[in-house]
């Protein structure tokens, strides 16, 4: 036994003869991708007690209810068991009031070393971090995905102990010391996340929306810069008494979540249109509020219709007859080729748990009605990451990346590092198709006067309004308002997309709901970067007229006469709503918002 089983045995009694306290690796530090702190450890205790050790209960009892805030009758019959070895009385006691604890003194009363985990920005990145378990176990997010890159190895403290467990005072003592996980480098940008978390906050708040997203990303990367969604809540103090409502908030809405996006996907229908040779810059449109397919009358937006437009107006106009009619063209084929190439109906491959693939209906039973509507965005469903990712391809010069959220990981001691680079996955349209995208991207917001979206600024973007859909049909007065923006718009380095869910303050056109937080973020980005404007341009501003109760031709004259944008929601002849009000002052490219009787 003592030759051929030695290794057992010996494995076996050592357990016998040794108690040991566990010493938690430190964790890994996340960063921003500036070396900004976003999560940290610090060293906490474990007190334990050995019953078997105790002589004065009530005393050990009394000291450690006092300083640990616990119930006394709760901790005095704890301790005052004595068949089992050794008892765990509280986990992360603060190194503070565990070195009081240690200066009492007390007989049986044991310290092991832990960590807890703090993040020095709070409710920034909720969705994104994610956050720990009282074990240092990641539970969500970052932390979660990777956590066995953070979590490094414990070590231990053994010391000899007798037959019940009791130590062995001035024997053989063993430490082996914990290895800390590695750190992990974000490709976020702290400021500009900031920046985005305000501005998505104050939409959620004045729009009463269910939520608000909002996502940027550097188009030739694929590097995600900021990515938020409000409600949230503070790392450092997690609601886990509220289950549904912790789980909630700490999904990550914009690549688990799916939707139907509306206009913002004519993007990626114009550049395919584009590419095939479908669609030139001299062909014209007609629309006169409807077109009918399959026997199907869909309706444009404008559902008095947009007459006699070039493509460039189509999209400024976000015609949907324009994009029936550019679907129709490519044919299913054609059309499904680069919606594949765009990463549509497939996972984009981030490092984010949960991640849906979208729905792209099976291209064997396309319909001709179900082109048509694909190509103004409904009959797909896509997550809002795929959506910045494919549009992203779209603005970049034609390249698909895989979306990364990690720029680089490093070991403990920042000796060993492993650096992300960018990933393309492949070729989607070509490089003049891309700057002629951007020229009308840049024509759709700045619709007054070149740079006048952002004075002096060059900014790209298009907005959206999405139907929302409950249990196979269409939820009447839910909507999601959307803007995608890019900046530069000649030769974008960010693509942002903003998404309100279902808006409740009267108002839920993209154009009206979204976009003006969408140019709050940007202007934001302009000035922590010290961009200055490229022109000078002086953008008007005016006081809204009163338009109730006036006629919806003689409203579209006024303010076709001052030059201001409007949507119109309703089908009536007489203006019942103005939003905003009568006598606010509003800018000349603001777009307004007329709801008839």
């Amino acid at each position: 036994m003592q030759v051929l089983d030695a290794k057992r045995l010996q494995t076996k009694a050592y357990g016998q003869w040794t108690r040991d306290l566990p010493i938690v690796a430190e964790r890994g530090k996340i960063y921003d991708s500036n070396g900004a702190t976003l999560a940290v450890s610090f060293t906490t205790y474990n007190i334990y007690v050995r019953g078997r050790e105790i002589k004065d209960v009530a005393k050990v009892a009394s000291v450690l209810s006092q300083k640990l805030n616990m119930n006394y009758n709760l901790i005095y019959n704890k301790i005052s068991i004595k068949n089992v070895s050794e008892i765990l009385v509280k986990l992360q006691v603060d190194s503070t009031i565990a070195k009081d604890i240690a200066n009492q003194n007390l007989d049986g009363v044991y310290f092991g070393e832990s960590v807890k985990r703090y993040y020095p920005y709070g409710d920034r990145l909720t969705q994104v971090l994610g956050f720990t378990t009282v074990d240092n176990v990641g539970q969500a997010g970052i932390e979660a995905y990777f956590n066995d890159i953070l979590s490094g190895i414990d070590g231990s403290y053994l010391v000899q102990s007798d037959l019940q467990g009791k130590e062995i005072k001035n024997s053989l003592q063993t430490f082996s010391s914990s290895t800390g996980g590695d750190n992990i480098y974000l490709t976020i940008d702290i400021n500009i996340q900031g920046i985005v978390e305000n501005v998505i906050k104050k939409a959620y708040d004045e729009q009463k929306a269910k939520s608000v997203s909002c996502i940027i990303m550097n188009p030739k990367t694929g590097e995600i810069i900021a990515s938020s969604t409000k409600p949230s809540f503070d790392l450092n103090d997690i609601p886990r008494d509220n289950t549904s409502g912790l789980m909630e908030m700490t999904k990550n809405k914009l690549v688990v979540d799916i939707y139907e996006p509306g206009s913002t996907f004519k993007i990626l229908t114009m550049s395919s249109a584009l590419e095939s040779g479908n669609a030139h810059l001299t062909d014209h449109f007609y629309c006169g509020g409807s077109s009918v397919v399959d026997g199907q009358k869909i309706k444009c937006w404008k559902t008095k219709g947009h007459g006699s437009q070039d493509l460039t107006t189509g999209l400024v106009n976000s015609c949907n007859c324009v994009f029936m009619a550019l679907s129709q063209r490519m044919g299913v084929n054609t059309f499904y080729n680069y919606l594949k190439k765009f990463g549509l109906g497939q996972k984009t491959g981030v490092q984010i748990a949960s991640e849906s693939s979208g729905i792209l209906m099976n291209q064997k039973y396309v319909k001709n009605v179900d082109l048509a509507r694909i190509g103004f965005g409904q009959a797909v469903a896509v997550t809002p990451l795929q959506l910045i990712t494919a549009i992203s391809a779209a603005v970049n010069g034609g390249t698909l990346f895989t979306p990364t959220i990690i720029k680089k990981t490093t070991s403990y001691n920042n000796q060993n590092k492993s650096v992300l680079e960018p990933k393309a996955k492949n070729n989607v349209i070509s490089k003049s198709t891309s700057q002629t995208l951007n020229e009308m991207l840049k024509k759709v917001v700045n619709k007054d006067q070149e740079y006048s979206f952002i004075a002096g600024y060059d900014v790209g973007g298009k907005t959206g309004t999405a139907q929302k859909y409950e249990n196979g049909t269409i939820a009447r007065g839910k909507y999601i308002s959307s803007f995608v923006g890019t900046y530069p718009a000649s030769n974008p380095d960010y693509v942002m997309l903003l998404l309100v869910d279902e808006p409740g303050a009267g108002a839920y056109y993209g154009s009206v709901v979204a976009a003006p937080y969408g140019k709050q973020i940007f202007s934001s980005i302009f000035e922590y970067l010290n961009e200055n404007p490229i022109k000078q341009v002086e953008v008007q501003t005016l006081e809204m007229p009163n338009l109730v109760g006036k006629s919806l031709l003689e409203a579209s004259i006024e303010l076709n006469n001052l030059g201001i944008s409007y949507e119109v929601d309703g089908d009536g002849g007489i203006i019942a709503k103005q939003l905003p009000p009568a006598g606010t002052i509003i800018e000349k490219t603001d777009t307004i918002l007329l709801i008839t009787d």
